[in-house]
C-alpha cells in the first residue's frame, strides 16, 4: 500500500524564496469523510486525482493518479467544494530531503507552510533556519481543513 510519511512546518523569514522556482497549484476536495479524502489537484500543466486515508500521527495510506488536465479543469469546476485551494509551491532540496514550500493565495494567504516527506515516521531530519513551528498534529493545516476553515478567518492567528 503506498503510505505517505509527511511532516509540515510554517516556514519563517524569506530565505526560502531564492532557493527554488515555484509551481502554481489549484486543488479542491471532492470528498471528504471521517478517515478518507479524495482530491483533484493541477500542478503547472498536470492533473492528479489523489485518494488519502486516514491520518496515524504522521503517517496514512495515499493513491495518486495523473489525469488528463482537461478533465482535472471540469471536476475543479464541477464537483470541488469551495473554496479551492491556491497555492505557489516551491521544492527545495535540502539535507538529502526535498522540502515542499507552500504559499497559499486566496482565502489562504498569509499561510506559508513547509512539508517534508520521509521514508520513516522516527527519521531524524535537519530543519533548514526557515521552518519554523511544527504542525504536523494540527488539524486546521491541512489542505482539506483549509477549504471549510480558511487562514483568513482564524483573525491572523495560526
Amino acid at each position: 500500500m503506498p503510505t505517505e510519511i509527511e511532516r509540515k512546518f510554517l516556514v519563517i523569514g524569506d530565505d526560502w524564496r531564492t532557493l527554488a522556482d515555484g509551481v502554481a497549484y489549484s486543488q479542491g476536495y471532492i470528498a471528504k469523510t471521517e478517515g478518507r479524502v479524495v482530491r483533484v489537484r493541477i500542478a503547472g500543466e498536470h492533473g492528479y486525482l489523489t485518494i488519502k486515508g486516514a491520518t496515524q500521527g504522521i503517517t496514512r495510506s495515499e493513491y495518486e493518479y495523473v489525469i488528463p488536465i482537461e478533465d482535472a479543469r471540469e471536476m475543479l469546476h464541477t464537483l470541488c467544494d469551495r473554496p479551492l485551494i491556491e497555492k505557489t509551491r516551491y521544492k527545495i532540496e535540502q539535507s538529502g530531503l526535498v522540502w515542499e514550500v507552500d504559499e497559499f493565495a486566496g482565502d489562504n494567504q498569509g499561510l506559508i507552510m513547509a512539508e517534508v516527506e520521509l521514508s520513516d515516521a522516527n527519521q531524524a531530519i535537519d530543519l533548514p533556519s526557515w521552518i519554523g513551528e511544527e504542525v504536523s498534529h494540527d488539524p486546521r493545516y491541512y489542505n482539506s481543513n483549509l477549504v471549510k476553515y480558511p487562514y483568513s478567518q482564524w483573525g491572523g492567528q495560526g
